[in-house]
């Protein structure tokens, strides 16, 4: 994650003269597993938790053979992330992305995997290695008769600019290329979309019930599109950038949103609670330029408190790791 500056760069742009918006829906919903944390229980009781709670979709950021053992057979849809620190092996070499699939999606028949994200939010020359490592983990998948898994790579809104969101283009030239090539394969854009950032770096332009999704109207008018939240908002602006770039017929999936519990300004059990059950209630819906649900992982399982970065990343979860509920949310 950690993805702040980039989130609010966009919404300076979002809001130059008036309040940003965002789009986006699901049609299921589901939570990513992070394990950077001490006393995490273990990957079947995290699986047992899922399936309690009725979460049906999974994200993981590595191949962990304990999830993916504890997954198998469970009907449980799965975004399965190659680490950013294996693009470069894969991006050149074949056989280095038929080894990965191999030893980490055939290895697994029971588990139901959706989509290989092909890193996450990619920075500095590494983006070079992002389309690259999708095509060669794209071939290595129907070389093993996995086709039906679409490839892709995650992407925070700091790939974008434009406001309002019909104005919306990718800022970073490597994305149009990438973008291109998922429309080519039909696999969706995954994009990790964060209100909470865009408020944050932006309070004096943003207003934070914009931003929880509890605006009591229209905030930005956008030709015949009403935003009332900021979701939506950054998610429309995705998908006119995917318009910009000749890839109209691309779908997103968001992969990452959430609210922190604790650790920095609007960061609090009742924003997190309010943010994260009203996108539970709002995914189904779609957004102004595209309605139909979106698919939409929150972030994350549990407080991670051996996570990296600004005291938030630690305080994102909707569980603890005794497993009691951080704040009551109902799916």
């Amino acid at each position: 994650m950690a993805k702040q500056g980039a989130a609010s760069m966009l919404a300076l742009a979002l809001v130059l003269g008036t309040f940003a918006a965002i789009p986006t829906v699901v049609e299921s919903i589901g939570v990513c597993y992070g394990v950077n944390g001490n006393g995490l229980p273990s990957a079947g009781d995290v699986v047992q938790l899922y399936q309690s709670n009725n979460i049906n979709l999974m994200r993981i950021y590595f191949p962990d053979t304990n999830a993916l053992q504890a997954l198998s057979n469970t009907n449980i849809g799965l975004i399965m992330d190659v680490p950013n620190s294996d693009l470069g092996s894969i991006a050149s070499d074949p056989n280095a992305a038929a080894t990965w699939v191999q030893n980490n999606v055939q290895a697994f028949p029971g588990v139901s995997f959706r989509y290989i994200a092909v890193g996450n939010e990619v920075a500095g020359g590494d983006t070079n290695n992002i389309l690259p490592a999708m095509q060669n983990i794209n071939n290595a998948l129907n070389n093993a008769g996995l086709g039906s898994i679409k490839v892709s790579t995650a992407v925070q809104s700091g790939v974008t600019q434009g406001f309002p969101p019909s104005q919306g283009s990718f800022s970073q030239g490597y994305m149009g290329p990438i973008a291109q090539y998922l429309q080519s394969t039909g696999a969706p854009l995954l994009a990790n979309v964060y209100p909470y950032f865009s408020w944050q770096g932006n309070q004096g332009q943003i207003d934070i019930n914009y931003a929880l999704f509890t605006s009591s109207g229209t905030v930005v008018q956008d030709g015949g599109n009403a935003y009332q939240n900021l979701f939506d908002a950054l998610v429309d602006t995705f998908y006119s950038a995917l318009e910009n770039a000749g890839a109209g017929n691309v779908n997103i999936v968001v992969s990452e949103s959430g609210w922190p519990s604790a650790g920095g300004d609007g960061a609090s059990t009742g924003n997190a609670q309010t943010y994260n059950q009203n996108l539970i209630n709002h995914v189904g819906q779609g957004t102004p330029k595209r309605p139909g649900s979106i698919e939409t992982y929150i972030f994350a399982m549990f407080n991670e408190d051996q996570k990296p970065g600004a005291e938030t990343e630690r305080h994102f979860g909707l569980f603890n790791p005794d497993k009691s509920p951080a704040y009551n949310i109902n799916f």
